[in-house]
């Protein structure tokens, strides 16, 4: 697989792979963050998420995928660092501020300042007609986030430091696309970054909240395992898509379309979370569809 995977960098089908998987991973990202949003504390909902994501990577990273090279731990450790800075930034977020509002903004801020690193670092290019795609995208983001902002009833009074919040993990959002970019182009093998990926970025979060784990019902405890697994599951296919993504494709045009995400999300708020929907906010949705897409056009 990942000979069959890495003979694609590059070419025509490693571009529409790349797509793909981006797509797929904004698909999945919405579920992951409603998740972790749902009935659950955020941060005991993603000590559930980590805890199955660490006990069903860690055999793989150790026994299947080829160990990573000398080189490769520095990396390991500056991931490490990102991720769990953004876990703490997603997690306040989440704590005061309603999903559909949030959730706009720290996906948002992230591919405007994704594409700009992907340029600094990869050597990449946004033609007029491109950046145009990006600016309706973010339009309709913010556009949608300033509408829920409107129309939410439900903590108003904790929302200004959320917003403040969700930039400052849009902004991370941001950070670990590209420096992930780098990890996963840095290694032989992409599935062994994957693989030891998960398992460094999963051990913090079950130890931090173990006690308050403890301390819960039974049945609230099995049901935050339960939504764990499932969470587990959601995030290696959505975080290991975009890895994947941009590692055959182009960094910034990966970002990008992974932030149609925030449509999937509205989505997921109106039929799982109870959310209100109308017909501004699917326009809204719509432009964010249609910058994704003029992207891809235009490159």
């Amino acid at each position: 697989m990942s000979d069959w995977l890495i003979s694609h960098e590059g070419t025509q089908t490693g571009l529409y792979l790349s797509m793909t998987f981006a797509l797929a991973a904004a698909v999945l990202h919405a579920i992951f963050g409603a998740l972790q949003k749902g009935r659950h504390d955020p941060w005991l909902s993603r000590a559930g998420i980590d805890i199955f994501a660490f006990l069903m990577s860690a055999p793989v990273a150790l026994f299947v995928v080829p160990w990573p090279e000398p080189h490769m731990w520095p990396i390991f450790a500056g991931v490490y660092v990102i991720h769990l800075v953004y876990k703490i930034l997603q997690g306040l977020t989440y704590e005061r501020g309603a999903y559909t509002v949030v959730y706009p903004v720290v996906r948002g801020t992230g591919p405007l300042f994704a594409v700009i690193g992907a340029i600094i670092f990869f050597g990449e290019s946004f033609n007029l007609w491109q950046w145009a795609g990006v600016g309706v995208l973010l339009a309709g983001i913010y556009g949608l986030a300033l509408y829920n902002l409107r129309k939410i009833t439900v903590n108003r009074d904790t929302l200004v430091p959320a917003l403040g919040f969700a930039v400052a993990t849009g902004a991370m959002v941001a950070v670990y696309t590209t420096y992930d970019a780098y990890g996963i182009r840095s290694t032989a093998d992409p599935f062994t970054f994957l693989a030891w990926f998960f398992m460094i970025d999963a051990f913090t979060m079950p130890i931090v909240f173990a006690r308050r784990m403890a301390r819960m019902a039974p049945a609230d405890r099995a049901n935050l395992l339960k939504r764990g697994f499932i969470g587990a599951l959601v995030a290696f296919a959505s975080f290991g898509g975009i890895m994947l993504a941009t590692r055959l494709g182009p960094v910034g045009q990966a970002a990008v379309l992974r932030e149609t995400s925030t449509v999937f999300a509205a989505l997921i708020g109106w039929l799982m979370l109870g959310e209100s929907t109308g017909p501004r906010r699917v326009a809204l949705m719509g432009m964010i569809a249609a910058g994704a897409i003029i992207v891809q056009l235009a490159a």
